[in-house]
């Protein structure tokens, strides 16, 4: 009985054996194989392009004085039917128009016990939106010619000219495609460099798209930049 447990003890251990060498193989290329999945660089790619502002908002503030508040309410009227004609003339009859509502100012009522030349003074800002960049930007040149017209401007530091790019998500892709090219070619000489190779991506992370005005000069003309981040598996 003894002999015939020897005989079977054998193979058993010869067995044990070979599951110990396989399990230590096994063990060793998955911590070799976790080990190059370490391996990787982290890059960042760029992007830029300038593009033409495809809309612009113009803000016109006028005034009007008087006693009464229909005598001001009429010369607001006035003033309005005169700037829409000069816009007509300019070009700008078809562009969208938007009006505030007037703010009126008492000067009596802020000046107790003074006399005022007008009672009341008013304010009002009427925007010009539209596509033509270049006409609007002509008729800016020219507004002047509204005070010639009988249009009492106002200046107004809170509402200026704007121009703006509405055509961003056209462009996006490209521009995405383009940052990660920029990275991947910046990863390929960091592995070069180290003597590696660059493999698939570990992980890509898109970078906030920014829109300014290419300088102060310009503002019809925009900067748009994005950054990508992205990681690299490096081989040998």
């Amino acid at each position: 009985m003894e002999r015939k447990n020897a005989i079977w003890t054998v193979p058993a251990a010869i067995i044990l054996a070979l599951g110990l060498v396989g399990g230590c193989w096994v063990l060793g290329k998955a911590l070799i194989d976790f080990k190059e999945l370490d391996r990787y660089v982290t890059v960042k790619g760029l992007a830029e392009r300038e593009v033409p502002a495809d809309l612009a908002m113009w803000p016109i503030s006028y005034g009007a004085g008087g006693n009464t508040l229909e005598g001001v309410d009429a010369a607001l009227k006035e003033s309005r039917s005169r700037i829409m004609a000069f816009l007509r003339e300019k070009g700008l009859g078809e562009a969208e128009i938007l009006d505030t509502i007037p703010r009126i100012q008492d000067n009596q009522a802020m000046n107790p016990g003074r006399t005022v030349a007008e009672r009341f003074t008013a304010s009002v800002i009427l925007t010009v939106r539209s596509p033509d960049i270049a006409t609007v930007k002509k008729a800016m040149s020219s507004a002047g010619d509204l005070v010639s017209r009988g249009v009492m401007l106002v200046q107004n530091w809170e509402y200026q000219p704007t121009f703006a790019f509405t055509g961003l998500n056209g462009i996006k892709p490209d521009m995405i495609a383009e940052a990660t090219r920029n990275a991947r070619a910046a990863a390929k000489q960091f592995a070069e460099d180290s003597g590696s190779r660059v493999g698939a991506i570990r992980r890509a992370t898109q970078g906030y798209f920014s829109l300014q005005d290419r300088d102060r000069y310009t503002p019809e003309i925009k900067k748009v930049r994005v950054v990508t981040t992205v990681d690299y598996f490096l081989e040998d």
